[in-house]
């Protein structure tokens, strides 16, 4: 799971980053260049410290989540498409946290001559749907042209262009794509294309110490964070970073919420396995079955599937071990097409 970090310039895209991921990353502008930071961080998840007090594996492993800190987007560029490297750095996102600048500070100018929230958001919106528009009329051109040469399938040709028909509409109504539903068929199709609208998106408003989150009309889901204050505490030693939030009277910093939301938001759940090695959360979208929560842990247990064993960790934290989980009934057995709910542990017997 690949989380991209964007925003228009002096956002302080990089300011989140580190403050997600602890590092230590330059703050200074990249000058309009394409810079690219990742780094993959924890999702935060008391179940699986409570499952491991259980279990008492040797090594205990959370979900994991990707940030990059993409830079080099800016406004207008969108009129000729965004430049391939770019592109091809967007495209490789699971989906994007826009970072909005609400904090005032003289020294640093915005772009734009003065910090509007909505008006950022707004643009970064026309930038990425701009560049899906003239990928989509592209491909209507190639089928067009395609159709009258005769040198492909008139009816393959045919269900696409009435697909592209169908984006192309979407987006000239200033519409992104993530609101269309897809079959399989189409998702494959699309897959290749880097259609960057169809990529879910968290507008999170940067904000200065003691300032309130400013209240915006829009289609995205948003979160306020404090982001040059929660970067120096997250780069702090974990003692030193515990006083300072015991004296300020926080509880939890807002980063951690800022994790789960964006898993969330790709409609991902997790579920757990564990033997005496290790307990392990793995990221699985909803909906999935337990054929494909195998295929998660090992293609082995995949392709020689049986059965799952499966037992949610409320009722083992109710019942406090496996063997009251199986002899009240707990424990199941479930077989390919079972869908794996969120929380579940999940062990897998396999043949191969």
């Amino acid at each position: 799971m690949k989380f991209g970090i964007i925003g228009l310039p002096q956002s302080g895209k990089t300011t989140i980053f580190n403050a997600v991921t602890g590092g230590h990353t330059p703050t200074t502008a990249s000058a309009g260049r394409i810079d690219v930071h990742a780094a993959v961080v924890d999702v935060p998840d008391e179940r699986v410290d409570r499952l491991a007090e259980i279990f008492k594996p040797k090594k205990v492993v959370h979900a994991k989540v990707t940030y990059a800190d993409i830079a080099g987007l800016e406004g207008g560029s969108a009129k000729s498409g965004i430049a391939g490297p770019l592109l091809n750095q967007l495209s490789q996102m699971d989906g994007f946290i826009q970072v909005v600048r609400c904090f005032p500070d003289p020294n640093i100018p915005h772009p734009s001559g003065s910090v509007d929230p909505a008006r950022d958001i707004s643009a970064m919106d026309s930038e990425l749907l701009l560049n899906d528009l003239i990928t989509v009329e592209r491909k209507l051109e190639r089928l067009t042209d395609e159709r009258k040469k005769g040198g492909t399938d008139r009816a393959v040709n045919e269900r696409q262009a009435a697909l592209f028909t169908r984006l192309h509409e979407t987006l000239s109504a200033e519409k992104p794509l993530r609101g269309l539903a897809f079959t399989p068929e189409e998702d494959k199709l699309l897959s290749g294309f880097g259609l960057l609208t169809r990529k879910p998106l968290l507008a999170l408003l940067n904000l200065d110490e003691g300032q309130d989150a400013p209240v915006l009309d829009t289609s995205h889901p948003t979160f306020s964070i404090k982001g040059k204050l929660e970067m120096e505490i997250a780069q702090l030693p974990e003692e030193d970073a515990a006083i300072f939030m015991q004296e300020y009277g926080i509880e939890e910093l807002s980063l951690r919420k800022m994790i789960r939301l964006s898993y969330s938001l790709l409609e991902l759940q997790s579920f757990f396995t564990f033997n005496n090695d290790e307990m392990r959360a793995w990221a699985l979208r909803r909906g999935a079955t337990a054929h494909e929560a195998a295929g998660q842990v090992h293609t082995d247990m995949q392709r020689g599937f049986v059965r799952a064993e499966v037992v949610h960790c409320q009722d083992l934290f109710d019942l406090g071990s496996m063997a009251e989980a199986r002899a009240s009934g707990k424990l199941r057995l479930e077989g390919k097409e079972y869908i794996v709910q969120d929380g579940e542990i999940v062990h897998i017997r396999f043949n191969v």
